[in-house]
């Protein structure tokens, strides 16, 4: 009895124990909620700033100034969103190691090579004076509110880490951090090259067509480049078996490759109110706190009139990023522009510090870059520099990168100028000398006038096939050595339709598109989706009926697999299979048309798809992962599924995949590859629904090492409707980051969602805020709700 009461005795002291540290530490993490009330006294204010909060944690900010207005706003990042702030910088200057310990090194090799904390000194160094006191003021703000905080960001504590204070150069790094999620795709050009070097001219031009039959080009007109024959025989590389069999290709979550936005913009002519309206839903890797900042800014201009703005900001810069100013609305999606060069080099056999470049030589230098690690010594990083750009070594060969986003240009404050825009050319006109990533704007204006062109940066260059692949630095020919004039970016205003639409497929047909340059754009089918439903909008349109384009998960690229699929199950194939003759039911009864998270016909289709990829081109991808080229065949080009269509409809004898006699076992073989999948763990495919796979997984990235936090840290696992492919983007961890519509002029009308709330604290009521609006897609109100709390900064 002793013992028993010995061991009660111990077992409620560890309860005691467990629950004072719980105590504290939940003391300890509130300490680091951001203040939502009350006074802060501030010196070298131009007046009063008052933060308002709405139930969702939204705030409205009003300033006597817009240099008060950055001050505020970087006080607000700081407080609700430092660590994600902190993560940007570190991303793109190559620095997680310090924080986080040689499991970042990898990375931060990487990312070092461009040396972007230097360079953001320099644009730092060379800003006019009134974007200077932007962003002083920011960085002022952001300093003062992490200092405001009781305890260091709850992130810090586990990490074991103080935060280091925001700098000036920190703000351009965050926007350096989008050109790598936005462009760094370093290794496509290698891929093709492989291409190019196992395959006929014949073989290379049908594998990588410049166009397919789902292209949408905004000005309404079919891409008119002929498609590519089929040629009579396959590489020797197609159609081989990957290692391992099949099974695994199954589960490749992205069927397409490039899906990162979508945005639209309807003409005044065809709106209730007159104004145009804007749609814009970013597509990004989605993680807690969101990816946004929501907020409403407002201020009286030079001229004495009110500006307000409404939309969504990026912690780490004062800018608004996407939404209106009351006279314009806009919303960007990736261009998915040419703007990077792999010049193999040739290096002098005498003298390994010089390469050659044309007829010439031109140097190679070193730079030493070090690299602090948490835990442990640093270390020193070797970078080579060339005219062209650092040294890469890639798949055994040293490559220049010549990258757009480590210009000079690359990154300004461009941004800030379309808060001044009053009419859709002038916002254009910013966006040409903007500095970000090259993405498509779409815009419009009150008074009805729409407009499309690109933001940012482009090569001046005319991109020709040449320009797709690494070329040898004596042969500078294709490559480009400078900017592409504002005047000379491509434009499209007021088209006769009156919509605009972009979802990172080709944009432009004929000639038009070489001023873009192919850097990787989407199949299209989307972007084909959004058109048809724009044009199936009717005469006149509201706000709720452009937001139901956001939503529209009808599974119209899918339904010629699921036919594909149900033709080659036919009664000979299922007899005596009772599995492939449920496959055939479920298909059949099962399937509604959607991305329904309850069907099963829907997921059936799916990985019919997924296993017919791997049946033709599962080989290649393990022959291109041998060769260290860092890419799959979904990567290289988003446009196999026009392949793969054409190669199912025509059945070459030539192209049939090893083993096959005929084309019907290359889809029987599919069927049962799906199968084998779906039943590997003793499921039943009666329960194989598109739910049971697109189930949000969307947490902060604490969770990652620490599975646990998930109770803490994450959304719920809703099954999501949705899928790549169809305007509705929805996976796991990826998909639409905001859900936005706005007319200027006419925002108290506007729609807005996002996966997650404006706090990246655990304990705020805002950590979660509008999660459950975005799963569901209700058309919440884009303007804050009635004010629930009052932060005020005085003058000190």
């Amino acid at each position: 009895m002793r013992v028993k009461r010995l061991l009660r005795l111990v077992a409620a002291a560890g309860l005691v124990a467990l629950v004072a540290v719980g105590g504290v530490t939940v003391v300890t993490l509130r300490g680091s909620l951001p203040r939502l009330d009350g006074q802060v006294p501030v010196a070298g204010l131009s007046g009063p700033v008052t933060v308002s909060r709405d139930d969702l944690g939204c705030p409205t900010v009003v300033a006597a100034t817009r240099a008060d207005l950055a001050y505020a706003t970087g006080y607000l990042h700081a407080q609700d969103r430092f660590f994600q702030m902190d993560l940007m910088r570190r991303v793109a200057a190559g620095e997680l190691s310090a924080l986080f310990g040689p499991a970042a090194l990898p990375s931060d090799r990487e990312r070092r090579l461009f040396r972007l904390r230097s360079r953001a000194a320099a644009v730092v160094a060379s800003l006019p004076s009134q974007d200077r006191l932007l962003i002083d003021r920011y960085v002022a703000g952001v300093n003062a509110g992490l200092e405001a905080l009781g305890v260091r960001p709850f992130e810090y504590v586990v990490l074991g880490q103080a935060p280091v204070p925001w700098r000036a150069e920190d703000s351009f790094l965050t926007g350096w951090a989008m050109y790598f999620s936005l462009q760094g795709h370093f290794n496509r050009k290698l891929g093709r090259a492989w291409l190019r070097d196992h395959a006929t001219a014949a073989q290379l031009a049908f594998l990588l067509p410049a166009s397919t039959r789902f292209d949408a080009p905004l000005d309404g007109t079919a891409v008119d480049e002929p498609a590519a024959p089929v040629p009579d025989a396959a590489p020797d590389w197609f159609g081989r078996s990957r290692a391992g069999g099949i099974q695994g290709r199954v589960d490749e979550p992205v069927p397409s490759g490039n899906v990162g936005s979508n945005n639209w913009a309807l003409a005044g002519t065809r709106s209730l109110h007159g104004a145009a309206i804007v749609s814009n839903d970013m597509h990004l890797g989605l993680q807690l706190p969101a990816n946004w900042y929501r907020a409403v800014l407002s201020w009286p201009g030079e001229d004495g009139v009110p500006r307000r703005l409404t939309g969504v900001t990026l912690p780490g810069l004062p800018a608004l990023i996407a939404g209106s100013n009351g006279h314009v609305a806009w919303g960007f999606t990736n261009s998915y522009a040419d703007t990077i060069d792999l010049i193999l080099l040739e290096r002098d056999p005498a003298d390994a510090r010089r390469f050659r470049l044309g007829e010439g030589w031109a140097p190679v230098t070193s730079v030493v870059e070090h690299i602090d690690v948490k835990g442990q010594a640093g270390e020193d990083l070797v970078i080579e520099e060339t005219p062209l750009g650092p040294v890469r070594r890639m798949a055994g060969r040293d490559y220049a990168v010549h990258w757009i986003g480590a210009g000079a240009d690359a990154i300004n404050l461009g941004l800030m100028a379309f808060e001044q825009a009053r009419d859709v050319g002038r916002l254009l006109d910013a966006a040409n000398r903007a500095g970000l990533p090259a993405q498509n704007i779409v815009a419009g204006d009150r008074n009805g006038h729409i407009g499309w062109s690109i933001a940012g940066p482009l090569p001046g260059r005319r991109w020709t096939t040449a320009a797709g692949f690494p070329y040898p630095s004596s042969d500078p020919a294709p490559g480009w050595r400078g900017l592409r004039k504002a005047s000379d970016y491509p434009r499209i205003e007021d088209p006769a339709g009156g919509a605009l639409w972009t979802a990172n497929s080709r944009q432009i047909a004929g000639s038009a598109y070489d001023l873009i340059g192919d850097g990787g754009p989407d199949l299209g089918a989307r972007t084909h989706q959004i058109m048809d439903d724009l044009k199936e909008l009717g005469a006149r349109s509201d706000e709720k009926a452009v937001y139901a384009i956001a939503l529209d998960d009808r599974a119209r690229f899918l339904a010629p697999w699921r036919d594909r699929a149900l033709a080659v199950l036919t009664d000979n194939v299922v007899a005596g299979h009772p599995e492939r003759a449920e496959f055939r039911r479920l298909l059949r009864e099962d399937w509604s048309g959607r991305a329904e998270p309850a069907s099963v016909g829907y997921r059936l289709a799916h990985d019919f798809l997924s296993a017919y990829y791997a049946e033709l081109f599962g080989g290649l991808d393990d022959a291109l992962a041998k060769d260290g080229v860092g890419v799959t065949l979904r990567s290289i080009t988003a446009r196999w599924p026009a392949v793969a269509e054409r190669l199912a409809d025509s059945q070459p004898a030539g192209w049939l995949p090893n083993g096959r006699a005929n084309w019907q076992q290359v889809g029987v073989a599919a069927v049962d590859a799906a199968i084998a999948d779906l039943t590997r763990d003793g499921e039943v495919l009666a329960k194989a629904t598109w739910g049971s796979r697109n189930t949000a997984h969307i947490a902060h990235p604490f969770t990652r090492f620490a599975p646990w936090l998930r109770a803490v840290l994450a959304a719920p696992p809703d099954p999501l409707p949705g899928d790549v492919n169809m305007p509705r983007v929805a996976m796991a961890s990826f998909g639409q980051s905001e859900r936005m519509v706005v007319a200027p002029g006419h925002e108290d009308l506007g729609i807005f969602n996002m996966p997650g709330g404006q706090s990246g604290h655990p304990l705020s009521p805002y950590f979660l805020a509008g999660y459950e609006d975005w799963v569901a897609g209700r058309a919440t109100p884009l303007l804050p709700g009635p004010e629930r709390h009052r932060l005020v900064f005085v003058t000190e």
